[in-house]
């Protein structure tokens, strides 16, 4: 598979974002500073022996994030790199270590990680939609020049995302509890792309599929780069 396939996983978005999570409390509650502008920032460290390393800044009131900015490198060369913010109202909220590896393979894939990070609530891409609903549409997110990218956008609206772990049949966090939540410090930004066999594509070799797709190799889905905005 080409690196600039487009990864189109609308189905699989529901599988994430209603996948079983960490039974950690929230400390966020509803309405908690909602008219207060915050500025978190996160150190992103290497997930799956990456070796990428970056930070991260973003500008939240209300239920919009202002201004975001994630500055990455050590990501696998000229390929797309899908990122998002991730949180659930029952995770961790914390970045994934090897003790989440439940198929003891040695890495962290996607749904792995989320009893620590939570489902996908912010896709960062570069244009249109922000909704989890484009969380691997891999050709509206930064390509890595050279194995690093900055990348910057404004006024991104929380909007309600199901499965994040809130009361209900469906687990519906709302964007009022969800950007409160990551004002309090719950969020973790997520890059996702490991060329493991660095051939310069994301091929399924060794590490063979995606756990969220079967035509996708799992170097394009599992993350790569992790880090908690506070």
């Amino acid at each position: 598979m080409n690196r600039n396939t487009k990864l189109a996983l609308g189905a699989s978005a529901a599988v994430l974002a209603t996948v079983a999570m960490g039974a950690a409390p929230a400390m966020a509650s509803a309405g908690q500073g909602a008219g207060k502008t915050v500025t978190l920032h996160a150190t992103l460290t290497a997930l799956n022996g990456s070796g990428a390393s970056g930070t991260a800044t973003a500008v939240v009131r209300n239920q919009q994030i202002r201004h975001i900015e994630v500055h990455a490198e050590g990501l696998s060369p000229d390929a797309p790199h899908a990122q998002h913010i991730h949180y659930g109202e029952q995770a961790m909220n914390e970045c994934p270590t090897l003790a989440l590896d439940s198929n003891a393979d040695g890495r962290i894939n996607t749904l792995e990680g989320v009893p620590a990070y939570g489902p996908v609530v912010v896709s960062l891409n570069t244009t249109g939609d922000t909704t989890p609903a484009s969380f691997l549409d891999v050709g509206r997110f930064p390509v890595s020049e050279d194995g690093s990218y900055h990348y910057s956008r404004d006024h991104i609206e929380f909007t309600d995302v199901a499965g994040t772990g809130y009361p209900g049949a469906d687990g519906t966090g709302t964007a009022r509890q969800i950007a409160d939540a990551i004002r309090a410090g719950e969020g973790v930004l997520v890059i996702h792309g490991v060329d493991y066999d660095g051939n310069g594509m994301y091929s399924f070799s060794p590490e063979g599929a995606s756990e969220l797709n079967p035509n996708l190799p799992a170097e394009a889905t599992d993350p790569a780069a992790c880090g908690v905005l506070r």
